[in-house]
């Protein structure tokens, strides 16, 4: 049988539609790929986009902790104990406070503005002065000087007639005042301790103590 060859038109056809079928076929390909590339960052992107959100911690004050906070878990629990041990430091601070007013108030000594609470302040005076005298001498010796009247005057002894009375609880004369004044007691001769103290005083260094005058002296 003889043999047939094809014309070489013909084999050129032939091989170009081959081609073209295999160019087709490529580009499907390629397109197929190109898709399954180009969609893979889409997916992904939308991936990233749904996915939750970090959770960033915050302090007891709801302000956003700082990294070594959020670390070491200390935003609520440190802020906490701060406020409490600086409320413990105040009350603890004012406790003392009222403590130490207390305590001072209960320093200063409170006498009745009567006899009894004149001679009991001028007695402590005295002892805080070195002035000797008792309760009993100096009682004893205002009810016989002004039976207690803190602004009795005697008008009609030697005094009174130089123009220098006796005046106050013991009856004493402006000049023996001065001189034998207490020092941290009013300056006034009626005052009823400034006319004690300096009447014990006056006394102590003629008669040795105001427990010894028994009369004028």
């Amino acid at each position: 049988m003889p043999s047939f060859t094809l014309p070489r038109a013909a084999r050129i056809t032939r091989i170009t539609r081959t081609h073209k079928v295999a160019v087709a076929v490529l580009a499907a390909a390629g397109a197929t790929s190109g898709l399954a590339l180009t969609s893979a960052p889409d997916t992904a992107q939308a991936a990233s986009e749904h996915a939750p959100a970090a959770v960033q911690p915050v302090s007891a004050k709801g302000q956003p902790a700082k990294a070594d906070d959020a670390k070491t878990g200390r935003p609520v629990t440190a802020s906490v104990a701060d406020h409490v041990k600086v409320t413990a430091v105040e009350k603890q601070h004012s406790a003392q406070q009222a403590a130490n007013r207390s305590a001072e108030r209960k320093d200063v000594k409170e006498y009745p503005n009567n006899l009894d609470g004149w001679i009991r302040e001028s007695l402590d005076i005295m002892k805080a002065k070195g002035i000797p005298g008792s309760y009993e001498g100096l009682h004893r010796n205002i009810m016989r000087e002004s039976a207690g009247d803190p602004n009795a005057v005697n008008d009609w002894d030697i005094n009174a007639i130089n123009g220098v009375p006796s005046k106050g609880l013991l009856q004493v004369i402006q000049p023996t005042f001065d001189a034998y004044h207490v020092s941290g007691t009013p300056h006034k001769l009626t005052d009823p301790i400034a006319n004690i103290t300096a009447a014990a005083n006056y006394a102590a260094d003629r008669y040795g103590s105001i427990d010894n005058v028994d009369s004028a002296y």
